[in-house]
């Protein structure tokens, strides 16, 4: 990242489709092809990993840290690989178009996976599913299994199961793998599908000089394959159920703090283990994607760890994180490491050292710039340095018309009017802060598409601390245009980012 350069933000999900939800297929390459003619170089994501409805269908909660989101495989490039018969989607529901109906989602797409993986059973050896199972077989055996046994023990956690298979012994793992064989194999095949649906759009993207930037949550949810296959790196107790958990303490924004309830990593077994497992996660995560932010950065500095058994996040504790060992290890074995690190809220000095130390970017955020004394606030589109990442907001944040209207006291938009020299309305505010992401000295703009578009808080991607709601937002078919494309190509260009 040493030209100006800038890129959208738009996840997935949130693309027009005929299907209930954005997914891998037209939509997707439409979209690509529409930011490389507006001038852009990156497209930023959120993860990709499987969302359940157990947790909110968030992205940053998922069962998985390697698997794939079976949900946004493409019917219609199901029926061009041959998994479907044009006449098994040619009768999708009538699904909302600005919202994703995630039950109505999955109830749909189960009845095709089905039919595929009927399909798929009879299958020509050119699909080349064999060459795919053997290559992620250190992760996918585990999960195909873990998914299986979720459904045969609905409403339990994974420490809630029968003993020996929640302990993994070697009898319990065969006979339920005997057991479960079917199931197994379909969740395997449909990794296969989602990969291989990916890889072709990730070599679109490619082909048209497009990098992705992904996302990477730092702690897992409990109820994860990741944590069943690997209780010691995880503090557990003798149930293996936490002992610790994850949150932040008390701050300006909570006076208990957040209690997020992730169980925390062991990290002396990480260090004994050779950082074994992150360096198969980093690299999972760099196969799909051409760059990683990696979420909640300061916890690999030093994380706030509290007893599990905690009411708040008050009796908590600082606990140093070995994270200059973990990069250590992996810019040793690479030529670099295309990291962006979230150094969002309270920041300590020793964060900003280590991100010096290893060249990672930070991020900053324009929403963030007016409050306080602007004229000191780093976020504050004057005081943004050239190596970082800018952004009028984040997938967290409401839209810039949404703030604007809803959230700007008259104080605050009295200082934005002075800043820029004149008052405007809220249905031009996307507009302004568009202009001072892009006149920034930051190497990297990233523009969510909700203000591209200009949208209100009904656009929203989440609120952090509410459980529904959340993740649902799509574009409809009739919002993402070139003419709109079109004047963003003309801002990109005039500040020098093309």
């Amino acid at each position: 990242m040493n030209r100006r350069r800038s890129g959208v933000l738009l996840h997935i999900t949130s693309f027009p489709s005929a299907y209930g939800i954005g997914d891998l297929g037209p939509s997707a390459y439409r979209f690509v092809d529409l930011l490389v003619s507006a001038g852009q170089s990156y497209w930023q994501i959120l993860p990709l990993n499987p969302t359940c409805p157990e947790f909110g269908n968030s992205p940053y909660q998922s069962t998985s840290a390697f698997a794939g989101n079976i949900w946004i495989i493409s019917p219609e490039q199901m029926v061009t690989d041959g998994f479907l018969a044009p006449e098994d989607i040619k009768d999708p529901p009538d699904f909302p178009e600005d919202r994703v109906d995630y039950q109505a989602v999955m109830d749909y797409k189960n009845g095709l996976f089905d039919r595929a993986f009927e399909r798929f059973k009879r299958r020509d050896p050119d699909f080349h599913y064999e060459e795919f199972a053997a290559e992620s077989v250190s992760w996918l055996n585990d999960y195909a299994l873990f998914v299986a046994l979720r459904e045969k023990f609905a409403g339990k956690v994974w420490g809630d199961w029968p003993p020996d298979i929640r302990d993994r012994h070697e009898e319990a793992l065969r006979a339920y793998g005997t057991e479960l064989a079917d199931r197994i194999l379909k969740e395997k095949f449909l990794q296969y599908v989602f990969d291989r649906q990916w890889g072709a759009l990730k070599v679109h993207c490619r082909s048209r000089h497009l990098q992705i930037i992904g996302d990477l949550p730092i702690y897992l949810t409990y109820d994860s394959v990741d944590v069943w296959a690997n209780p010691g790196l995880f503090k557990l107790d003798e149930q293996k159920k936490p002992a610790i958990v994850a949150g932040v303490p008390p701050d300006a924004f909570s006076t208990t703090g957040q209690l997020w309830g992730n169980p925390v990593y062991d990290w002396d077994a990480h260090q004994k283990q050779g950082f074994a497992w992150w360096e198969s996660r980093i690299d999972r995560t760099l196969r799909l994607v051409d760059r990683v932010r990696l979420d909640h950065f300061r916890g690999f500095v030093q994380y706030w760890e509290i007893p599990a058994d905690g009411a708040t996040a008050e009796n908590g504790r600082w606990v140093d994180a070995p994270g200059r060992g973990l990069f250590t290890l992996l810019s040793r074995s690479r030529s670099c490491l295309p990291i962006i690190a979230e150094d969002l809220g309270y920041i300590t000095p020793d964060v900003h050292e280590m991100m010096a130390y290893f060249g990672f970017p930070g991020m900053r955020v324009l929403i963030f710039g007016f409050a306080g004394d602007v004229a000191h606030n780093p976020h504050a589109p004057h005081n943004i340095t050239g190596r970082c990442i800018a952004y009028t907001g984040t997938h967290d944040n409401n839209t810039i018309r949404g703030w604007f209207e809803h959230e700007v006291s008259d104080d605050q938009r009295s200082l934005i009017f002075r800043y820029v020299g004149g008052s405007f309305g809220a249905n031009h505010a996307h507009r302004i802060f568009i202009r001072l992401a892009m006149i920034s000295p930051a190497e990297v703009v990233i523009i969510p598409m909700q203000d591209i578009l200009g949208l209100g808080e009904e656009a929203r991607m989440n609120r952090p601390g509410t459980a529904e709601g959340n993740w649902e937002w799509r574009a409809r078919p009739d919002q993402v245009e070139e003419k709109i494309m079109g004047e963003f190509s003309e801002i990109t260009g005039i500040y020098g980012r093309k």
